[in-house]
């Protein structure tokens, strides 16, 4: 008779894990790092360094005169030595610069270069627009932006108001500097080694009666536009035509061009001038904000 021995069950090294035990392992974390986590967690800490060097800029960029290290850390919240690591940064890169004596930052030229390309004058006219279309509105009169073109102010940007007898002026129409309000204004912002060289070699040509054809005239006038920042154009461009202006400021706190607004001499009297010059200055202040400049009070 043969006997037939049971099959035995292979043996195995390792013991089976219990049901309890797998259910724990699934809620325990993985103990490799997660390639996905860190990777945001770089991000993370890239976007604050970016933050942080944003806020180093505009810091520095409210101060003309420049700012020193520890005020700089003070205002912005930060370590010196975080805020001298990202500053030694944004020198290395030319948006910020250090003057050897004081050690102050001051803004580079490349964030000027930076500024100015973003401010071309297709983008001029677009934040112009809409603002002398609300002044136009407000006054009734046509409103002007120009800017300087050699010796001369050329519109860039025109609104028609609703009253009667608007001016025809295009845009892209150049007129003489020295009898219009938008040009008197450009005239202002010149340096005075500027100012005499332009006296030197422009003719002051009569384009009415009323034109100021005599240097020390227009320099006494220019003067006084500097106190006030306001000029006007008392039918010295057309006989039958007054205006006002004033300036626009860009973000070097620098005057980029002239607003102001101009209708017939018998609708704008003495008293109404003076009045509508609230209403242009205070257009001018809003095209100033869009145009980066700082210290103004945007007007309600």
């Amino acid at each position: 008779m043969i006997l037939v021995k049971p099959r035995s069950k292979p043996k195995t090294t390792e013991k089976q894990a219990s049901p309890r035990r797998i259910s724990i392992a699934r809620l325990m974390p993985a103990t490799e790092p997660n390639i996905d986590d860190e990777a945001e967690e770089r991000a993370r800490g890239g976007v604050q360094s970016l933050g942080r060097a944003f806020s180093i800029l505009e810091e520095v960029a409210r101060h003309r005169e420049g700012i020193g290290l520890a005020d700089l850390s003070k205002l912005v919240g930060l370590h010196n030595s975080t805020t001298f690591h990202l500053a030694k940064t944004l020198v290395s890169l030319g948006y910020l610069r250090q003057e050897r004596d004081s050690k102050r930052y001051r803004v580079g030229r490349p964030l000027f270069a930076l500024a100015a390309s973003a401010l071309d004058e297709i983008e001029m006219v677009n934040l112009a627009t809409p603002i002398l279309e609300d002044l136009s509105r407000e006054t009734g009169e046509s409103g002007h932006f120009a800017v300087r073109m050699g010796d001369a102010v050329v519109v860039i940007a025109r609104t028609s108001g609703a009253g009667a007898f608007q001016l025809t002026d295009r845009v892209g129409v150049v007129r003489p500097a020295h009898c219009t309000a938008l040009g008197k204004i450009m005239l202002a912002s010149l340096r005075p080694d500027q100012l005499q060289r332009y006296l030197e070699r422009v003719e002051l040509k009569p384009s009415t009666n009323k034109s100021i054809t005599d240097p020390a005239v227009l320099m006494r006038e220019i003067a006084e536009i500097r106190r006030s920042a306001v000029a006007f154009d008392d039918g010295e461009f057309n006989l039958e035509v007054r205006c006002v202006a004033v300036p626009v400021y860009h973000f070097t706190g620098e005057i980029i061009g002239a607003l102001g607004i101009s209708g017939p001499i018998w609708r704008m009297t003495d008293q109404a001038v003076q009045s509508r010059a609230k209403l242009v200055q205070s257009a001018a202040s809003r095209l100033s904000i869009e145009f980066g400049a700082r210290g103004l009070t945007k007007p309600a």
